[in-house]
Protein backbone atom coordinates (compact mmCIF):
# COMPACT_ATOMS: atom_id res chain seq x y z
CA UNK A 1 0.00 0.00 0.00
CA UNK A 2 1.47 3.56 -0.79
CA UNK A 3 1.95 6.16 1.45
CA UNK A 4 -0.62 8.29 -0.86
CA UNK A 5 -3.18 6.10 -0.14
CA UNK A 6 -2.24 5.24 3.57
CA UNK A 7 -2.52 8.89 4.25
CA UNK A 8 -5.88 9.17 2.27
CA UNK A 9 -7.66 6.46 4.50
CA UNK A 10 -6.50 8.03 7.56
CA UNK A 11 -7.70 11.02 6.77
CA UNK A 12 -11.63 9.38 5.32
CA UNK A 13 -11.24 7.43 8.98
CA UNK A 14 -10.42 10.83 11.04
CA UNK A 15 -13.78 12.63 9.00
CA UNK A 16 -15.89 9.88 9.74
CA UNK A 17 -14.84 9.79 13.70
CA UNK A 18 -15.25 13.62 13.82
CA UNK A 19 -18.32 13.80 12.48
CA UNK A 20 -19.51 10.53 14.95
CA UNK A 21 -17.92 12.60 17.70
CA UNK A 22 -19.85 15.45 17.04
CA UNK A 23 -23.00 13.79 16.57
CA UNK A 24 -22.88 11.56 20.01
CA UNK A 25 -21.09 14.15 22.36
CA UNK A 26 -23.61 16.68 20.86
CA UNK A 27 -20.53 19.35 20.64
CA UNK A 28 -23.19 22.00 19.91
CA UNK A 29 -21.69 25.59 18.65
CA UNK A 30 -17.84 24.60 20.78
CA UNK A 31 -16.69 22.34 18.18
CA UNK A 32 -17.82 22.42 14.64
CA UNK A 33 -18.93 19.04 12.64
CA UNK A 34 -17.43 18.17 9.22
CA UNK A 35 -20.44 19.63 6.94
CA UNK A 36 -20.59 23.02 9.10
CA UNK A 37 -17.10 23.23 8.61
CA UNK A 38 -16.91 22.37 4.73
CA UNK A 39 -19.73 25.44 4.91
CA UNK A 40 -17.64 27.21 6.27
CA UNK A 41 -14.99 26.96 4.13
CA UNK A 42 -16.70 27.36 1.16
CA UNK A 43 -18.98 30.65 2.26
CA UNK A 44 -15.77 32.36 3.44
CA UNK A 45 -14.11 31.55 0.01
CA UNK A 46 -17.01 32.28 -1.81
CA UNK A 47 -18.69 34.96 -0.18
CA UNK A 48 -16.08 35.86 2.93
CA UNK A 49 -12.77 37.19 3.21
CA UNK A 50 -11.02 33.71 3.42
CA UNK A 51 -9.07 33.83 0.47
CA UNK A 52 -7.92 37.68 1.02
CA UNK A 53 -6.99 37.06 4.19
CA UNK A 54 -4.86 34.40 3.16
CA UNK A 55 -3.68 36.30 0.73
CA UNK A 56 -2.07 38.74 2.59
CA UNK A 57 -0.98 36.52 5.19
CA UNK A 58 1.15 34.69 2.85
CA UNK A 59 1.98 38.25 1.78
CA UNK A 60 3.24 39.07 4.95
CA UNK A 61 4.72 35.71 5.64
CA UNK A 62 7.15 36.06 3.16
CA UNK A 63 8.39 39.50 3.51
CA UNK A 64 9.60 38.38 6.71
CA UNK A 65 10.75 35.06 5.86
CA UNK A 66 12.94 35.99 3.13
CA UNK A 67 14.37 38.91 5.66
CA UNK A 68 14.79 36.53 8.33
CA UNK A 69 16.90 34.06 6.05
CA UNK A 70 19.40 37.50 4.51
CA UNK A 71 19.96 38.75 8.16
CA UNK A 72 19.95 35.44 9.76
CA UNK A 73 22.53 33.70 7.29
CA UNK A 74 24.71 37.13 7.37
CA UNK A 75 24.62 36.99 11.21
CA UNK A 76 25.70 33.03 11.30
CA UNK A 77 28.17 33.95 9.13
CA UNK A 78 29.44 36.92 11.36
CA UNK A 79 29.58 34.36 14.41
CA UNK A 80 31.82 31.90 12.19
CA UNK A 81 33.86 34.13 11.35
CA UNK A 82 34.67 36.43 14.25
CA UNK A 83 34.94 34.87 17.67
CA UNK A 84 34.75 38.35 19.45
CA UNK A 85 31.33 38.46 18.24
CA UNK A 86 30.03 35.22 18.70
CA UNK A 87 30.99 35.77 22.07
CA UNK A 88 29.34 38.97 22.63
CA UNK A 89 26.46 39.54 19.87
CA UNK A 90 26.09 35.80 19.53
CA UNK A 91 25.10 35.20 23.31
CA UNK A 92 22.83 37.74 22.92
CA UNK A 93 20.71 35.72 20.28
CA UNK A 94 21.05 32.85 22.57
CA UNK A 95 18.86 34.74 25.23
CA UNK A 96 16.80 36.72 22.11
CA UNK A 97 16.04 32.91 20.83
CA UNK A 98 14.86 32.14 24.07
CA UNK A 99 12.24 35.34 23.96
CA UNK A 100 8.45 34.42 22.39
CA UNK A 101 8.64 36.64 19.63
CA UNK A 102 4.80 38.39 20.53
CA UNK A 103 6.29 39.77 23.30
CA UNK A 104 7.70 42.07 21.36
CA UNK A 105 4.15 42.99 19.44
CA UNK A 106 3.96 45.89 22.59
CA UNK A 107 7.41 47.42 21.64
CA UNK A 108 6.45 47.22 18.07
CA UNK A 109 2.94 48.79 18.18
CA UNK A 110 4.34 51.95 20.08
CA UNK A 111 7.64 51.88 17.41
CA UNK A 112 5.37 51.40 14.51
CA UNK A 113 1.97 51.59 15.20
CA UNK A 114 -1.02 48.64 14.75
CA UNK A 115 -0.55 48.05 11.15
CA UNK A 116 1.87 45.67 8.37
CA UNK A 117 5.04 46.73 9.83
CA UNK A 118 4.49 45.91 13.51
CA UNK A 119 3.39 42.37 12.13
CA UNK A 120 6.28 41.91 9.72
CA UNK A 121 8.66 42.88 12.09
CA UNK A 122 8.15 40.43 14.79
CA UNK A 123 7.42 37.76 12.14
CA UNK A 124 11.41 38.41 11.43
CA UNK A 125 12.37 38.33 15.05
CA UNK A 126 10.29 34.88 15.25
CA UNK A 127 12.89 33.46 12.30
CA UNK A 128 15.89 35.20 12.35
CA UNK A 129 17.43 33.67 15.46
CA UNK A 130 16.81 30.28 14.89
CA UNK A 131 18.64 30.96 11.00
CA UNK A 132 21.00 32.53 12.86
CA UNK A 133 22.09 29.88 14.54
CA UNK A 134 21.65 27.54 12.26
CA UNK A 135 23.62 29.02 9.77
CA UNK A 136 26.69 29.69 12.75
CA UNK A 137 26.79 26.06 13.33
CA UNK A 138 26.68 24.65 9.69
CA UNK A 139 29.39 27.40 8.56
CA UNK A 140 31.52 26.30 11.28
CA UNK A 141 31.59 22.88 10.42
CA UNK A 142 32.58 23.38 7.13
CA UNK A 143 35.33 21.25 6.46
CA UNK A 144 38.43 23.48 6.47
CA UNK A 145 39.83 22.06 3.19
CA UNK A 146 37.15 23.76 1.60
CA UNK A 147 38.16 27.07 2.09
CA UNK A 148 41.94 26.71 1.52
CA UNK A 149 41.18 25.05 -1.84
CA UNK A 150 39.04 27.79 -2.55
CA UNK A 151 41.53 30.50 -1.48
CA UNK A 152 44.23 28.55 -3.27
CA UNK A 153 42.09 29.16 -6.73
CA UNK A 154 41.64 32.93 -5.82
CA UNK A 155 38.30 33.30 -4.07
CA UNK A 156 39.98 34.98 -1.44
CA UNK A 157 38.14 35.63 2.62
CA UNK A 158 35.67 38.63 1.34
CA UNK A 159 31.82 38.67 0.12
CA UNK A 160 32.94 36.07 -2.90
CA UNK A 161 33.94 33.18 -0.18
CA UNK A 162 30.81 33.85 1.57
CA UNK A 163 28.35 33.46 -1.35
CA UNK A 164 30.05 31.09 -3.86
CA UNK A 165 31.74 28.94 -1.04
CA UNK A 166 30.34 29.27 2.78
CA UNK A 167 26.63 29.25 1.80
CA UNK A 168 26.51 25.90 -0.62
CA UNK A 169 28.96 23.94 1.98
CA UNK A 170 26.59 25.06 4.76
CA UNK A 171 23.16 24.57 2.98
CA UNK A 172 23.11 20.88 4.44
CA UNK A 173 22.92 22.29 8.23
CA UNK A 174 21.16 25.65 7.30
CA UNK A 175 18.31 23.55 5.48
CA UNK A 176 17.12 22.75 9.06
CA UNK A 177 17.25 26.25 10.21
CA UNK A 178 14.94 27.25 7.13
CA UNK A 179 12.07 24.77 7.97
CA UNK A 180 12.26 25.18 11.72
CA UNK A 181 12.23 29.33 10.90
CA UNK A 182 9.42 28.79 8.63
CA UNK A 183 7.43 27.25 11.11
CA UNK A 184 8.53 30.35 13.90
CA UNK A 185 7.52 32.53 11.60
CA UNK A 186 3.60 31.16 11.13
CA UNK A 187 3.70 31.37 14.65
CA UNK A 188 4.73 34.78 15.10
CA UNK A 189 2.76 36.31 12.52
CA UNK A 190 -0.44 34.48 13.36
CA UNK A 191 0.14 35.82 16.90
CA UNK A 192 0.67 39.31 15.62
CA UNK A 193 -2.07 39.28 13.98
CA UNK A 194 -4.78 38.44 16.42
CA UNK A 195 -3.45 41.61 17.81
CA UNK A 196 -2.67 44.04 15.28
CA UNK A 197 -5.27 45.74 12.67
CA UNK A 198 -5.55 44.40 9.23
CA UNK A 199 -6.42 41.34 7.16
CA UNK A 200 -5.30 38.43 7.51
CA UNK A 201 -5.59 34.91 8.77
CA UNK A 202 -4.69 36.00 12.76
CA UNK A 203 -7.43 38.70 12.67
CA UNK A 204 -10.10 36.42 10.88
CA UNK A 205 -9.28 34.09 13.67
CA UNK A 206 -10.49 36.82 16.57
CA UNK A 207 -13.32 37.72 14.46
CA UNK A 208 -14.40 34.08 14.60
CA UNK A 209 -13.52 33.64 18.44
CA UNK A 210 -15.89 37.56 18.89
CA UNK A 211 -18.61 35.75 17.09
CA UNK A 212 -18.19 32.58 18.69
CA UNK A 213 -18.32 31.13 15.24
CA UNK A 214 -15.99 28.17 15.66
CA UNK A 215 -16.62 26.54 11.82
CA UNK A 216 -14.57 29.31 11.10
CA UNK A 217 -11.67 29.50 13.30
CA UNK A 218 -11.04 26.01 12.54
CA UNK A 219 -11.13 26.61 8.37
CA UNK A 220 -8.08 28.60 9.75
CA UNK A 221 -6.30 26.46 11.54
CA UNK A 222 -6.98 23.63 9.10
CA UNK A 223 -5.60 26.35 6.42
CA UNK A 224 -2.73 26.80 8.10
CA UNK A 225 -1.99 23.63 8.92
CA UNK A 226 -2.51 22.72 5.24
CA UNK A 227 -0.10 25.59 4.07
CA UNK A 228 2.44 24.97 6.67
CA UNK A 229 2.61 20.54 5.53
CA UNK A 230 2.99 21.69 1.45
CA UNK A 231 5.44 23.90 1.81
CA UNK A 232 7.38 21.84 3.72
CA UNK A 233 7.11 18.84 1.97
CA UNK A 234 6.86 20.66 -1.66
CA UNK A 235 9.25 23.24 -1.34
CA UNK A 236 11.94 23.07 1.68
CA UNK A 237 11.73 18.74 1.47
CA UNK A 238 12.69 18.36 -1.75
CA UNK A 239 15.30 20.96 -1.87
CA UNK A 240 17.14 19.54 1.34
CA UNK A 241 16.67 15.87 -0.85
CA UNK A 242 18.38 17.78 -3.79
CA UNK A 243 21.19 19.49 -1.37
CA UNK A 244 22.05 15.94 0.09
CA UNK A 245 22.16 14.09 -3.19
CA UNK A 246 24.48 17.31 -4.81
CA UNK A 247 26.92 17.25 -1.82
CA UNK A 248 26.68 12.60 -1.76
CA UNK A 249 24.84 12.65 1.87
CA UNK A 250 22.04 11.01 0.29
CA UNK A 251 21.87 8.14 -2.59
CA UNK A 252 18.73 9.08 -4.22
CA UNK A 253 16.14 11.64 -3.94
CA UNK A 254 12.72 10.63 -2.25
Amino acid sequence: MSTALRRTIFLVLLLIAWEAGFRIFDWGWKFPSVTQTFQAFYDGFVHGQLLQATLESIRRLLTAFILSIVIGTVLGFLFAKYRFLDDTLGFLVVALQTIPSIAWLPFAIIWFGMNDFSVIFITTLGATWTMAMSSRTGIMNIPRIYLKAAQTMGTGDGFKMFYQIMVPAAFPHMITGVRVAWAFAWRALVAGELIAKGVGLGQLLQDGRNLADTALMLCIVIIIAVLGTLSDHFCFKRLEDTILVRYGLSTKQK
